[in-house]
């Protein structure tokens, strides 16, 4: 979501914003002068001024003035080279920001002046390598352990790097282990703390070493003297270096400071945001600090709250709970709230807070405090490329798992992302993904196909969104809010958003008028049945629209008018019919309608127009191929003969319905190469599938599903297939009510082929003996087995692997296997299941054992008959499994 093109500018805004910019910068230098100077004096001994401390305050503050001043007339200036957005002139707007401006210059002019009367010296002594300060912690006890066992004289890495989000306890976790290691004594001769400066990296660690060490210099003295003299100190001694909040990669070389490692036994631990930057600082072990549970969160919440009998209370104990939750497990948030929750004690008041941190979190008190502290990590993303990204995930839902590939396939639609030179955008964008997680902007969601962003973090992009709150009006983002009817059309007028997700919508307005509107989210409103007729006549600029899962039967004629649209998504919608006027959007470049099973007309004239179209996805849907005759009123029919003539389609969903239209397909062989998403039902006749002639080798296909192919008895595979080389892109793999399938593959095939598959589904192929092709699958993370009636085990004894080889289903997490009367066995018995986490099985009466281990337990869905019934190794040892049991 690009919020980056505002307003325009004047003569005079620009002279005001150079003029702004040339005293920011003398009253850093400035700022910077004293900071060093009281560095200097810290690592001496003396602590700092009060007067100097009040003073870095002030000019901590006009900064972040100043910084959003710059943020928001830079942006005005960049619109002109901006592609997508014009949100029109606000010359009021102008005078007001030049207004301040002038007065930001005013405050910085007096600070300047300020600044030549402060010392720095405050006089006290203070003694080097004590305990820090720090306040209770909860929950990092586990880490703790982990960081102490890294710390321990046997641990032969040398330098561990601690990452994680702003705010959740990095710096609490390096302050208890500088304490712990104080109070109960370590192994090291040395023990280095350092408090890293943003400005001065590889300076700050050579005056905080040189200052432990009884090291002297003149200010004078170049990096390598001093690093000469600390290398000197340092070489023969057994040193931890403890560097807290480090932001840039810092070269040890140029410190002076020898390189930890198993010869010298010395340690280096560092905390810091990113993940990459661990990387880049060769860290041989990687310790994320984890948001906490909700146990501790609770905990800390409730000791900053300070008030037991009022949370005692069970009206205001569910609104602290709501609070809590919102947090997400933040340290930072959860402290800054619980303080500012703690006099608060009327049940309106805390519905207040409640309500407020849901829509404009920012106006709560102290959360301008953890916004900024994140900001810091957004300003320090390399590009306005991730900056926009990571904005755009704001607009899904709190806790929302997004799936990465739909969230790239917007991002493209968005005009983030353009082909160039050759280079896939949606390798691209997955590359993009990475480095937002990597800088714990994002999170690995409920999947690892999946990312999610943290709730105290999304509340954070929203509110930069709408350029820091100035702008509320941008943005219309009410996601899973338990909306009936959308917002009032007034209110989408000055919108460049709208994400309504997961609502109950049944209504829109009728004729919204949406000048500036570019992206507009309305999927899974199963409510919303019509869309007004005139309800896309005024949204001229919008290039993403999504409708998928909504009830819609029919799409209005206004649709013509969205003339800049480039993604539309209607999967899984009820409609019935395309309109001829879809051909109209000639900048389609994405058209998802899968799952439409109700889909029984596409003219030819809405399809081929569109000659920019790249994706076209007809998965479970339109299936009207060989339906092309027609009368004198009639429509023509989309057939296969006029996806040839899309020049610039990539990506294909193909639903067949029929024998004929099948091997009809087969003589298209230009539109092969495209099939991602391959749905085959009632083909009867079809005694083997010859994949590889329909799918350019299988090279391509990601979804297979085949259904009611009475006849079926295997797929073909090619005979010369490279090794590696056969459906190495197939990740879906569904298998359903094939009577006479006795095996899955024509021939066996190695288990290279099939590198990518996360999920089997097979139900009612009653002649299917067992899946052995499966257990060294590298990704497969479900099988779902239902109704087979001969299938007697997954693994044939003799083609099953050893229990102590590790490739064994590396992946699998859910295994569900129903009404498998014959099933004797889920593996032979010398075989275990490593990381299963659910297992689902009932009305399978033959299995009398679990192919599990102690230290490997899953939860098991079960009926209570059958699990009392089981078989134990030990007749009076009880089952370590964690039983669900569901009804007979």
């Amino acid at each position: 979501m690009n919020m980056a093109d505002r307003r325009g500018h004047n003569t005079d805004l620009r002279q005001a914003i150079t003029d702004l910019e040339t005293a920011i910068g003398d009253l850093k230098a400035i700022r910077d002068d004293l900071s060093l100077r009281i560095q200097q004096d810290d690592l001496a001994g003396r602590s700092c001024s009060n007067r100097a401390r009040e003073w870095l305050s002030a000019v901590q503050a006009t900064e972040t003035k100043a910084a959003s001043l710059l943020v928001r007339c830079r942006r005005r200036e960049q619109r002109t080279r901006m592609r997508r957005r014009c949100l029109g002139c606000f010359g009021c707007a102008d005078y007001k920001l030049c207004n301040k401006v002038c007065a930001t210059l005013k405050s910085i002019d007096e600070l300047r002046e300020r600044s030549e009367d402060i010392k720095t010296d405050g006089g006290s002594i203070q003694q080097t390598c004590t305990e820090i300060p720090i306040k209770s912690v909860v929950g990092n006890t586990t880490m703790m352990e982990r960081v102490m066992e890294f710390l321990s004289e046997e641990e032969e890495r040398g330098i561990i790097g601690v990452y994680g989000p702003g705010g959740v306890g990095k710096t609490a976790l390096m302050q208890s282990i500088n304490n712990e290691l104080i109070t109960k004594g370590h192994h090291y001769d040395v023990l280095i703390w350092v408090q890293m400066s943003r400005e001065f990296g590889e300076c700050t660690i050579q005056q905080a070493v040189g200052a432990r060490m009884g090291l002297s210099w003149d200010e004078k003295e170049t990096g390598e003297n001093r690093a000469l003299k600390i290398y000197r100190a340092l070489r023969q001694k057994r040193f931890l270096l403890l560097l807290d909040d480090v932001w840039e990669e810092i070269d040890l070389e140029k410190t002076g400071v020898p390189r930890p490692d198993r010869e010298n036994k010395c340690k280096m631990m560092f905390t810091t945001r990113s993940m990459a930057l661990c990387s880049n600082m060769g860290a041989e072990y990687k310790l994320r600090v984890e948001f906490l549970e909700k146990k501790y969160a609770w905990e800390l919440f409730c000791s900053k709250v300070g008030r037991k009998d009022l949370l005692e209370s069970s009206s205001i104990r569910r609104l602290a709970e709501i609070i809590v939750s919102k947090c997400g497990g933040l340290p930072l948030a959860l402290i800054t709230l619980g303080g500012a929750m703690a006099h608060r004690e009327t049940e309106e008041e805390w519905i207040h807070a409640s309500e407020v941190l849901t829509r404009f979190p920012a106006e709560m008190k102290g959360m301008n405090y953890v916004f900024a502290l994140l900001k810091f990590s957004y300003d320090n993303l390399e590009s306005d490329l991730l900056r926009s990204c990571f904005l755009y995930c704001a607009l899904f839902p709190e806790e929302h798992s997004i799936e990465i590939e739909q969230l790239v396939e917007y991002w493209v639609g968005e005009g983030f992302l353009t082909s160039s030179h050759g280079v896939n955008t949606i390798y691209k964008g997955y590359f993009l993904i990475g480095d937002l997680k990597a800088a714990c902007l994002l999170e690995t969601g409920d999947e690892k196909t999946k990312v999610k962003m943290h709730n105290v973090v999304r509340s954070f992009a929203l509110w930069m969104a709408s350029e820091q709150g100035t702008y509320k009006e941008m943005i219309l983002v009410e996601p899973n809010m338990g909306h009936t009817e959308a917002p009032k059309a007034e209110n989408w007028r000055q919108a460049l958003v709208i994400s309504l997700i997961d609502n109950r919508i049944q209504t829109l307005p009728e004729k919204p008028i949406c000048p500036k509107l570019t992206t507009l989210m309305l999927q899974r409103n199963s409510s919303l049945k019509k869309i007004p007729t005139g309800f896309f006549m005024h949204m001229p600029i919008l290039r993403v629209l999504d409708l998928s899962f909504t009830s819609i039967t029919e799409i209005p004629l206004s649709i013509k008018y969205l003339v800049e649209l480039y993604h539309l998504s209607m999967s899984g919608t009820k409609i019935s019919v395309l309109p001829q006027e879809l051909g109209n959007l000639r900048k389609l470049k994405h058209l998802d309608l899968q799952r439409t099973q109700f889909l029984q007309t596409i003219p030819r004239d809405a399809i081929c127009w569109l000659s920019k179209l790249e994706v076209l996805n007809l998965y479970y849907s339109y299936a009207g191929w060989e339906l092309q005759s027609f009368g004198e009123d009639e429509v023509e029919e989309l057939g296969f003969d006029d996806l040839e003539y899309l020049e610039n389609l990539t990506t294909l969903g193909i639903t067949v319905l029929s024998l004929e239209t099948l091997k009809t397909l087969y003589e298209f062989g230009a539109l092969h190469k495209h099939i991602q998403h391959l749905h085959i039902e009632e083909c009867n006749g079809l005694l083997n599938f010859n994949l590889p002639s329909l799918t350019n080798h299988g090279r391509n296909l990601r979804r297979l599903s085949i259904k009611n192919c009475h006849d079926l008895e295997y797929l073909v595979t090619p005979i010369d297939v490279v090794e590696n080389d056969w459906l190495p892109r197939l990740e879906v793999l569904t298998l359903h009510s094939l009577h006479k399938l006795s095996r899955v593959w024509g021939n066996p095939i190695s288990q290279e082929c099939l590198r990518n598959i996360r999920c089997i589904n097979i139900s009612h192929c009653n002649k299917l003996k067992n899946i052995s092709w499966v257990p060294k699958l590298p990704k497969l993370e479900v099988i779902d087995l239902f109704d087979c009636r001969e299938l007697e085990e997954l693994i044939s004894e003799h083609e099953s692997p050893s229990v102590e080889d590790p490739t064994l289903f590396p992946s699998l997490k859910t295994l569900t296997t129903r009404d498998l009367p014959e099933l004797k066995s889920i593996l032979p018995s010398r075989c275990s299941f490593q990381k299963v986490e659910t297992l689902v099985i009932t009305n399978c009466p033959k299995v009398k054992k679990l192919p599990f281990q102690e230290t490997n337990m899953p939860t098991v869905y079960c009926e209570e008959k059958w699990w009392n019934a089981l078989e134990k190794d030990e007749p009076n040892k009880e089952l370590c499994y964690l039983p669900r049991f569901v009804p007979n």
